[in-house]
């Protein structure tokens, strides 16, 4: 991909998913593909939301990291990672982020920040095709 074309993707992504957005996020429970909506929020090549430790879609990515997600003319591949408690030290300035972002949903009794299993979901994007006005960008992020 050109630098160009980079940079044009790159804001479509940035304009598309930086703020509180639905994508399906897949993983595989097996050999089972388990897909589900989440509320989602990008940022330099990652999306992040907000969710349960102990919940299947977190028990699927330790065991296989490898996830696919898709939204609004958008599909990618990337690696799920758990960062960990949401009011941890190492998440203040993402966590401070996602509760601005979500802040139409994020104090109506469905986040517990007093519970420890209350963490930040990271996406790591590998790939993607990503659609706008007819044109299709193939994005590498290792570019990024």
């Amino acid at each position: 991909m050109k630098k160009t074309e980079l940079t044009k993707s790159l804001e479509i992504m940035d304009e598309r998913f930086g703020h509180d957005t639905l994508i399906s996020l897949a993983t595989i429970d097996g050999n089972i593909p388990a897909v589900r909506i989440v509320n989602s929020y990008y940022e330099n090549g990652a999306f992040y939301t907000i969710t349960y430790a102990l919940s299947n879609k977190i028990k699927q990515i330790e065991a296989n990291s490898t996830v696919a997600i898709c939204g609004e003319w958008f599909t990618a591949h990337g690696v799920g990672e758990n960062m960990g408690y949401i009011c941890d030290e190492l998440n203040i300035e993402i966590a401070t982020k996602l509760r601005k972002v979500f802040s139409a949903w994020y104090s109506n009794g469905h986040t517990d920040e007093n519970n420890p299993n209350t963490i930040i979901l990271r996406i790591r994007l590998t790939d993607a095709v990503l659609f706008s006005h007819g044109t299709r960008y193939d994005i590498d992020f290792k570019d990024i």
